[in-house]
């Protein structure tokens, strides 16, 4: 594990084990849990990490060996029905009781000193803010890491479906707590049907060749676009941080498949008063566990021990630090998003891009959204590996792909907080999505994504519409030389399912209409403009 990754912590004490200890879920189901602990005299904090991804590699060495070399008991739980865990799975209903249930059965552990933290990424995060709905006295820190907190915004946005994610999701659930063995195996399948399941007629049900089966959850998920129907109801644990008074650690990447999750996070926690601290760095979902891992490692240590252990030396001056791509620097800031001015850059004739506002809202610039030939998806916030900044430069050669381009900068251009765009457009059919993304182009032309939205539009046909579709955040500097780029299409696909231009569901249409989608003058980019650098060495530093 040290060979893996250089600038980890040294070790402060050899580990101790315990597997496979059956702790009583809230119905009585045994719960395994490994236990890990340092090999020493004297009173350790406790961290409880519950996973529904096994309790071997990577989470082992990771979350186990690492923090209890670091003076911690840590208990690396299964969730029910995963890693040999009684009862069912299920992707939200039983986290909140299971973690109170094993909070009750630490209390009568004879090493448990009343000093509990959690940790952990992704569904590892969801965990601990299900058991922050009800927060045990003895809970006194937390550290969620690319995390979770609304499954309903993991698998949709505006009434699209994020099929590629969901496909993602789908494998790892299903195959991951069974070893690196079986994941490996399913996410190899899955790469080799993605583009077969993806297409099929209708969409639904056909993960099942792709995922070795059925997966019943997934098809239901699937199946309820609209965050209001009954069935995502106690899904979302948005209310825990709205209250919460658990000095809470959150740490993400530009590009991770959750950053806006943890944004939202932050800013409940600061409106609630609570103590927190937000990094986000370079990083996609994934490889902020790795090639980030030294920085998120560090970071979180950091902060338990700030708040398990007294120990405050390891926190950083300021309650957030951002890395700001671009310039490849990391920068401190009192706040997210920081009060940054937000200034308008409109689509001109000739693809250009400017900041003198349109006289008129008449039709600018077509493109025709053909779903038997979908606009592809390239990079972005995705669970894959194709995931993160992409040249973009062979899908903006594509008929279906508009784009605006600012003039070559004379100067830096730094862009700190939320993207959104003001949309209007019209339609032949009354039904499209509309795809729009930032992109930093260089001087040798290459354009380079930095983030994105999607916006569904549902109208009568060729009556214009406006919206605004939301496009993520993120601290990026455009460099001298560079150039300001606006993308504008009708998917990413497969990231998104395709809209079959008449209205009907992704998941059942079997007829797919070709869609022209018209765009208007008095349509905006929206970018909240920088102030100027704050330098640091950021985490890891020499």
């Amino acid at each position: 594990m040290r060979a893996t990754w250089r600038r980890l912590p040294d070790r402060r004490y050899d580990v101790g084990w315990e597997p496979g200890l059956p702790v009583p879920a809230a119905d009585g189901s045994p719960l395994v849990t490994d236990h890990y602990f340092p090999r020493a005299e004297g009173d350790f904090p406790t961290l409880l990490v519950r996973s529904p991804y096994g309790r071997g590699l990577p989470w082992s060495p990771m979350y186990g060996l690492l923090l209890a070399e670091q003076g911690f008991h840590v208990l690396l739980q299964s969730c029910r029905g995963t890693g040999g865990s009684g009862g069912d799975f299920h992707l939200w209903r039983n986290e909140a009781a299971d973690g109170r249930a094993t909070v009750s059965w630490l209390r009568e552990q004879p090493w448990f000193g009343g000093e509990l933290g959690t940790v952990g990424p992704s569904y590892l995060g969801y965990a601990q803010w299900a058991l922050a709905l009800d927060p045990p006295p003895e809970l006194k820190a937390m550290v969620v890491q690319v995390g979770l907190h609304d499954p309903h915004a993991l698998f949709h946005a505006q009434g699209a479906l994020r099929l590629e994610n969901a496909l993602a999701v789908g494998a790892g659930m299903t195959y991951q707590h069974q070893g690196m063995g079986p994941f490996l195996n399913a996410t190899l399948r899955l790469r080799r049907r993605l583009g077969a399941v993806t297409t099929a007629q209708p969409l639904r049900g056909a993960h099942a060749v792709a995922l070795g089966g059925e997966v019943p959850w997934l098809d239901d998920v699937m199946r309820h676009p609209d965050p209001g129907d009954a069935y995502w109801n106690g899904a979302s644990t948005a209310e825990a941080a709205e209250r919460l008074a658990v000095p809470t650690a959150l740490l993400t990447g530009w590009h991770d498949a959750l950053s806006d999750q943890t944004l939202e996070q932050y800013g409940r926690l600061r409106r609630a008063g609570c103590e927190t601290a937000l990094l986000v760095g370079p990083w996609t979902h994934t490889s902020a566990l790795q090639r980030g891992w030294p920085e998120v490692f560090t970071e979180s240590l950091a902060w338990l021990r700030a708040h398990l252990c007294a120990d405050p030396s390891g926190l950083r001056p300021t309650r957030v630090r951002v890395h700001v791509g671009g310039q490849n620097a990391w920068r401190d800031l009192d706040d997210w998003p920081p009060a940054s001015p937000v200034t308008a850059w409109f689509p001109a004739p000739d693809g250009h891009l400017t900041r003198q506002a349109p006289t008129d809202s008449a039709p600018l610039a077509a493109f025709r959204y053909d779903p038997a030939d979908p606009t592809p998806s390239v990079g972005g916030p995705l669970l894959s590996r194709t995931a993160g900044p992409r040249d973009n430069s062979a899908l903006e050669s594509r008929g279906d792909v508009l784009t605006f381009t600012g003039p070559e900068l004379t100067e830096p251009v730094d862009v700190l907080g939320p993207v959104s765009a003001r949309l209007t457009v019209s339609t032949d059919t009354g039904h499209a999505d509309v795809f729009v993304r930032l992109c930093d182009v260089d001087a040798q032309g290459r354009s380079v994504n930095i983030c994105d939205g999607l916006g569904r539009v549902r109208t009568r046909a060729h009556s214009p519409t406006q919206l605004t579709v939301p496009m993520s955040s993120t601290a990026h500097r455009f460099a001298a030389g560079h150039r300001i780029r606006w993308q504008i299409s009708g998917g990413a696909h497969p990231r998104y399912a395709r809209n079959p231009g008449t209205g009907e569901s992704p998941l059942e249409a079997t007829t797919f209409t070709p869609v022209h989608v018209t765009l208007h003058a008095d349509s905006a980019l929206m970018l909240a403009h920088g102030a100027g650098p704050r330098p640091s060495a950021g985490p890891g530093r020499e």
